[in-house]
């Protein structure tokens, strides 16, 4: 019997386990672009920093992180407030088990609450496994950029892929961060 997945928010303290599913993205692929791994005090930082405003969550089974997902700022200026980035990482082992998709279900119900109106995923390519798997959770592709990152010796493309959360055309509601959020 497959064990339990079970998710809640991140902590710092989860900042080693969550760093052993991301390094090899780091090391060996253009998953990532960046090129060493951040140290665990360093991932610490991110999480506190990030849980300020936006939600970062963990799967775990057998009391271990077997993935993760985060939202961050989709670009730093004032008008963007309501677009957010988003990242998932799911440990090899464990594809396949709705991990990604329950991760992205439960940012996107509380980025709606915060009141984001899209969330965009930046793709390396090529990755088929990434896109493909956007696709199925309704992102759409919406730019290609070539060229724009090298590592591991060669050019690297990237494609924005967006899903859009709410379809008003008025005046958005205030933005509300994630540390003020009713949980």
């Amino acid at each position: 019997m497959p064990e339990e997945i079970t998710y809640r928010v991140a902590r710092p303290e989860d900042a080693e386990q969550i760093l052993k599913i991301y390094a090899p993205f780091v090391e060996h692929t253009t998953v990532t672009f960046e090129y060493t791994v951040p140290t665990v005090e360093e991932f610490q930082e991110r999480i506190r920093r990030t849980l300020v405003n936006y939600p970062y969550l963990v799967a775990e089974a057998g009391g271990e992180v077997v993935g993760y997902a985060y939202a961050g700022p989709f670009r730093e200026r004032a008008a963007y407030i309501w677009s957010a980035e988003v990242s998932v990482y799911v440990r090899p082992d464990m594809h396949r088990r709705s991990i990604g998709r329950t991760l992205y279900t439960m940012l996107e119900e509380i980025l709606r609450r915060q009141n984001v109106a899209s969330m965009a995923a930046c793709i390396s390519r090529p990755n088929r496994e990434s896109v493909k798997f956007h696709s199925c959770l309704d992102f759409e592709r919406v730019a290609r950029f070539t060229k724009c990152a090298y590592k591991l010796g060669r050019w690297v493309d990237i494609v924005y892929m967006q899903k859009i959360l709410r379809e008003d055309d008025g005046k958005p509601g205030a933005f509300i961060p994630y540390s003020q959020l009713d949980q």
